[in-house]
């Protein structure tokens, strides 16, 4: 068997940026932004890569904050103070995603749910299987010139 040419540095570093840069456009090319926007009455299955709204996520936490309080007023609203100060930051974040998936989906203009968004700009409503809405709009995309 012959000995291998031997391959300039520059050669070598212009094949490993041009393979660099197909492999990173491929899949950037492939990615899709997916986005499911639910309740939880209507779970669908977690999926990797999509991100899940639950509209009702806000109205959760409250419920949480809100859950086995004191008959008296005074008392209650100490329980409730506690409870937001133990949740500390980590709470103020979820409470604070939570209300921004609902401005986002709001801003999306879904009517109803489930809703499967691909690159907030095709929705299939009312199907909950994610990998059949986007089998859905891919369907459609390909009869569009």
């Amino acid at each position: 068997m012959p000995a291998p040419l031997p391959c300039p540095p520059q050669l070598r570093m212009r094949v490993l940026a041009t393979a660099l840069c197909t492999a990173l456009l491929g899949t950037q090319a492939q990615a899709k932004d997916i986005l499911v926007v639910t309740d939880s009455q209507h779970p669908v299955p977690a999926t990797s890569g999509v991100r899940v709204i639950e509209l009702d996520q806000p109205t959760r936490i409250k419920d949480e904050l809100g859950a086995h309080l004191p008959a008296d007023p005074t008392r209650s609203t100490a329980v409730v103070q506690q409870r937001l100060k133990d949740g500390g930051n980590a709470l103020q974040a979820r409470l604070g995603a939570a209300y921004q998936d609902v401005v986002d989906a709001w801003s999306l203009g879904i009517t109803t749910i489930p809703a499967v968004v691909v690159d907030q700009r095709y929705v299939v409503y009312g199907e909950p299987d994610v990998a059949k809405a986007v089998a859905l709009i891919e369907a459609h995309q390909r009869t569009q010139p």
